[in-house]
């Protein structure tokens, strides 16, 4: 009963989840770089490596099921095109708590001994990766809450085909953005960690 009635409310106001959902996902990501939570672990470098690599493969595993998803929706394969999708987004999910525990009990990582090219183009990326990372939160969730709350002929009749192209299309470019950037700053290129300090 209460899972058909949240059902419901998701159904008629897609847009008001779509704005909480997305507040509390940049309130977790935003408070965790400004605030002194005590809830993550201390983290070791070994540790972070070992997250990062982590964020990594969950990045190109979102990216394989997304590309999948694209193309199985533009051949008409309803069913798996929603089963990509929904994976990829359980993937996220999975990402932001590997993402959070990583920052939050560790740190950062930033590029050291590069060339000016090589510096200012692993930013460009970098900050192309962010930018598209936080605008495809709330589209990306509107497409996801269009497409778990209505049947595939009711979806024809929303801006769940629309939305969704701007969503994966930003989030495919995010994620490939990341994982380029961290194959530079953890494979070929020198780094410098810096403990999470809150201030």
């Amino acid at each position: 009963m209460a899972t058909a009635d949240a059902q419901r409310r998701l159904r008629e106001n897609p847009l008001g989840a779509t704005a909480i959902l997305t507040v509390v996902g940049y309130v977790l990501v935003i408070g965790t770089f400004l605030v002194d939570v005590p809830i993550y672990p201390d983290l070791t470098l070994a540790e972070v490596n070992a997250l990062t690599h982590a964020i990594a493969v969950i990045n190109a595993a979102t990216t394989v099921l997304l590309v999948a998803g694209w193309y199985w929706i533009r051949n008409d394969e309803v069913d798996k095109h929603r089963l990509a999708m929904v994976g990829a987004f359980g993937l996220i999910l999975l990402f932001l708590v590997v993402y959070l525990v990583r920052v939050g009990g560790g740190g950062e990582k930033y590029i050291t001994g590069v060339s000016d090219p090589v510096y200012y183009s692993y930013l460009a990326m970098l900050g192309i990766h962010i930018l598209l990372s936080i605008v495809a939160v709330p589209v990306v969730l509107y497409a996801l809450i269009l497409g778990l709350t209505h049947t595939p002929a009711e979806l024809r009749g929303t801006a769940h085909a629309s939305v969704g192209r701007i969503a994966a299309a930003s989030w495919i470019l995010s994620l490939v953005l990341g994982v380029v950037t961290y194959v530079m700053l953890n494979h070929i290129y020198a780094y410098e960690f810096e403990p999470m300090v809150i201030g």
